[in-house]
């Protein structure tokens, strides 16, 4: 198996971590950590892939012969669930900036420092 989708999960996880450790604004900053998770679902799919396999649904053709390579469904249903979080955490934060716009009047988290007033 090639190493290249593990370097492309890699790459894009590091993108997304640059991103959040140099943004200078929470809208920014929760992109990049979807971002981030992007290449948790390039690892996993990775992870989960197997040259030559079969899908493990056999329901409109007969099963692969003894021993013939299935692909993991535990890993496929892992990227799906892992997809919903990944949605439900970005909705999630983006309300929470906007709460923060609204009451602080910033979204800079370098003026959010003073939890006063």
């Amino acid at each position: 198996m090639s190493v290249l989708p593990y370097l492309t999960a890699g790459w894009i996880m590091l993108v997304g971590v640059y991103g959040i450790v140099t943004s200078r604004d929470l809208i920014h900053a929760v992109v990049c950590l979807s971002v981030t998770q992007s290449g948790t679902y390039v690892l996993l799919l990775a992870i989960g892939y197997r040259s030559g396999a079969t899908a493990p649904v056999f329901s409109d053709r007969p099963p692969p012969p003894a021993g013939g390579p299935v692909t993991d469904p535990v890993v496929q249903a892992m990227a799906l669930t892992d997809i919903v979080v990944g949605a439900t955490v970005t909705a999630l934060l983006l309300a929470l900036a906007v709460q923060v716009a609204r009451r602080r009047g910033t979204l800079d988290p370098g003026a959010l420092r003073s939890l006063e007033s």
